[in-house]
């Protein structure tokens, strides 16, 4: 079989599940946001980062090995994992998003209720239904990243490195007591 071929074998896979993947994730979302409820973050994340996932693969089709190329388009389950692994990626950086290690100007903000002192399993509870982007951008902006978290295989394990770099770095009083004792 051609390169061609393989490569149109697994575009038309990829449309079929990007179809399958958005319509299953409309069905998921349908009966909360049409009966009043709340917008479901997680999955709308999940979703962003499928999406990324399917047109990273799309993306770099044309410059795949025969071999990689031979792989995909005789296996489902290949073409699948990428773009579950991008919704797995955009799923970890919500939570890093959620918890304040991945925080900047470029990266969302949310709105949280408050825990009691001490907490309580209704505190989680709200935090897990009445958390929200603190605005419209913000809510655009998780979505935007949730999507690169798909699409680019890399990024989110390279934010969370550079996270936990930046807060291993010692203060100015620590590095001034460390420098001192080597003198």
């Amino acid at each position: 079989m051609s390169k061609i071929n393989r490569i149109l074998i697994i575009t038309r896979r990829l449309i079929v599940m990007t179809g399958i993947a958005l319509l299953g994730v409309a069905l998921l979302f349908a009966p909360a946001y049409f009966n009043g409820e709340r917008f479901m973050l997680s999955w709308a994340c999940f979703s962003c980062g499928i999406l990324g996932g399917f047109v990273s693969i799309q993306q770099r089709l044309k410059r795949l090995e025969d071999e990689e190329l031979k792989l995909l388009s005789n296996s489902w389950f290949s073409i699948l994992l990428i773009p579950i692994y991008g919704g797995v990626f955009s799923l970890v950086l919500y939570v890093g998003f959620l918890s304040g290690i991945v925080e900047g100007s470029l990266f969302p903000r949310f709105s949280s209720p408050e825990f009691s002192s001490p907490p309580v399993r209704e505190d989680v509870h709200r935090f897990l239904t009445e958390t929200l982007p603190a605005s419209g951008p913000d809510l655009a902006k998780l979505l935007f990243w949730s999507f690169l978290a798909g699409f680019s295989e890399r990024l989110v394990p390279q934010i969370l490195d550079k996270a936990q770099a930046d807060d291993e770095e010692p203060s100015p009083v620590e590095a001034e007591t460390d420098a001192g004792k080597t003198n």
